[in-house]
């Protein structure tokens, strides 16, 4: 077996555990594993050994461990924006009383970094840690507009195309045709895509050579605004945006 197709096959299994959010049993992982029992379970005696993941013996359950939350915190700290932004992302949320979120790609897919959430009245799906998909997201979308043309391919066979809402995109030539007008007007939205009743206008975070590093949006519930009174805040969420990405200039983030 070769190093790297081992640590495909822990990563996996981190990746497996992670989602289900809560203390698993190996049986639960096993029900659902690609892995004999055998290589799933030396796999889990393993990332326990080393702190990956912590073994509960009395409930015989296994959860994420303390060494990957190190290693989380070194990552947010070097190649996140979010320590960067935060006091843009503050700043923004008081003037526009909505939800701001901050986003970077990862595989394909929408990682958010940040959140604030300055109105109770409505909460989104979006987390720090969370992923989402980048096809019917604003900042998804932001971010896949700017992008290469190389990378945006890339990123586009990685989406699944499913249909969370009606008004999900389904195919990437429909998406691919609006991609062009967020280039044309700089901004993306979210038209109940991912989320019924939610809607957002984003921006993307450039770097100095125009890379996309990331996205930020302001989200709010239908019953709050409309897309119209979105598009008002364009100015604002534009000029927010332009100050990260000068701040993260000299910072060297995954492309």
């Amino acid at each position: 077996m070769s190093g790297e197709g081992t640590i495909a096959k822990a990563c996996a299994v981190l990746d497996q555990v992670a989602a289900f959010q809560r203390p698993v049993r190996y049986s639960e992982l096993l029900e659902n594993s690609p892995f004999p029992k055998a290589t799933l379970y030396r796999i889990l005696q393993s990332l326990s050994n080393q702190g990956m993941l912590t073994y509960n013996k009395d409930a015989q359950t296994y959860s994420m461990g303390v060494r990957l939350v190190r290693l989380a915190h070194s990552a947010w700290t070097q190649a996140s924006l979010a320590p960067i932004a935060r006091p843009h992302i503050d700043k923004l949320a008081e003037k526009v009383h909505e939800t701001i979120h901050l986003a970077q790609l990862d595989n394909g897919q929408v990682l958010f970094v940040d959140k604030r959430q300055s109105n109770g009245s409505f909460d989104t799906l979006a987390r720090a840690g969370r992923v989402a998909p980048s096809y019917c997201t604003g900042v998804g979308k932001a971010m896949l507009a700017f992008m290469s043309e190389e990378r945006r391919e890339r990123a586009l066979k990685q989406q699944s195309f499913m249909a969370y809402t009606p008004s999900t995109h389904i195919l990437a030539a429909t998406l691919n045709k609006e991609l062009r007008q967020v280039q044309s007007e700089g901004v993306a939205f979210d038209r109940e895509e991912h989320e019924q009743g939610i809607i957002s206008i984003a921006a993307p975070i450039l770097a100095a050579n125009d890379t996309v590093i990331g996205a930020i949006s302001i989200a709010t519930s239908t019953s709050r605004r409309s897309l119209d009174d979105l598009e008002q805040l364009k100015p604002v969420l534009k000029q927010t945006a332009a100050q990260i990405s000068t701040e993260a200039s000299n910072w060297q983030f995954p492309s």
